[in-house]
């Protein structure tokens, strides 16, 4: 949708997180690439939203016209709870507080999903060159902590963002590898979604496999000595890329994740027919390049059987941009009355 014709709007948008809270101010004239200003607040060491934006606002002079907030967590009638906080935040509330007509809330992803139709060239790394169809539609795929996936439609004036919780949907194996690797999970968990495979705690799960059928990598490998209530991801992604002394481990285990990355990209967008291009964000996508660049991740994408000239002619993208679920919060601020 794009922005009305008033003369200048001011908005409060935010990327609201478990660790991290982001707020910022942006107006109309100045644009999007440039908010008035920007201030990050460890979430934990408050109350709640309503207390961060007091503490935001209290030292600034700024009359704010909307207000829209990414949320990590899924967002039902205007309400949302912060996965890993005590915090619930209601839309109503925050429109009180702000003393607003209505304020929004979005799921991450979906804000995330919103930054894509302003990014620019210097904001992607091109994975696969394709011409992206005028008009068509975006998918978005997030693996971080999680396996978040959005899209975008074009409504004949600009791109709308949806959600979607594709993430959670069953994991296809593809040959006996991923076959094991599934059979493995189900032992572990009620039900094995994509998720379980293409995230954070995704690859956990496929390093824990291979241990488990006895590949031991290189022992000094920093992956096999962190702590059980330690983030694995940095390390397993450092043993894997390692050029000195790379991990067997650590290589097996991203060889798995981004073929089926790949796999679950292609899916996407065939669900979508994301002709206008796949988008990769997240933690996870711009600490990998090069092993998304190679063949594994590509073969993944494309090889849909009948469907595979039609994915050989889909662009995909991996989103550098630090900010972009900052910046999708302020786009729909921007853009939605």
């Amino acid at each position: 949708m794009t922005p009305t014709k008033e003369k200048d709007i001011t908005v409060l948008a935010g990327d609201i997180g478990g660790t991290k809270t982001e707020l910022a101010v942006y107006a109309s004239q100045s644009g999007l690439r440039r908010p008035q200003v920007k201030e990050k607040f460890a979430s934990s060491d408050y109350s709640g939203l309503e207390a961060i934006i007091g503490k935001f606002l209290s030292t600034r002079d700024v009359h704010i016209d909307r207000a829209a907030f990414g949320v990590a967590g899924p967002v039902v009638g205007g309400r949302a709870k912060i996965t890993n906080l005590p915090w619930v935040m209601e839309e109503a509330a925050l429109a009180e507080t702000l003393g607003l007509k209505s304020v929004c809330l979005l799921n991450d992803v979906t804000a995330f999903a919103n930054a894509v139709a302003v990014l620019d060239e210097n904001d992607l790394h091109v994975i696969r060159e394709a011409r992206p169809a005028t008009g068509g539609t975006m998918a978005v795929m997030a693996p971080g902590t999680g396996l978040g996936e959005a899209f975008l439609t074009w409504d004949g004036t600009g791109y709308r963002a949806f959600a979607s919780e594709g993430g959670h949907a069953d994991f296809a194996p593809a040959g006996p590898e991923q076959s094991g690797l599934l059979a493995y999970l189900a032992n572990r968990y009620d039900h094995v979604s994509y998720e379980r495979v293409c995230s954070g705690m995704g690859l956990a799960n496929i390093s824990a496999y291979f241990k488990n059928t006895g590949v031991t990598g290189n022992p000094d490998c920093p992956a096999r000595k962190v702590p059980a209530a330690q983030d694995p991801v940095p390390h397993i992604i450092r043993g894997a890329l390692d050029q000195n002394r790379p991990c067997g481990l650590c290589q097996k285990t991203l060889a798995v994740f981004v073929s089926v990355l790949g796999a679950e990209a292609g899916n996407m967008a065939l669900k979508t027919m994301a002709t206008g291009g796949v988008y990769l964000g997240g933690g996870i996508p711009p600490r990998i390049l090069p092993l998304l660049e190679s063949g594994a991740f590509l073969d993944a994408f494309v090889r849909k059987g009948r469907m595979t000239a039609l994915m050989k002619k889909i662009p995909v993208y991996v989103i550098l941009h630090s900010e972009a679920a900052l910046l999708g919060a302020a786009r729909h601020a921007m853009t939605t009355r």
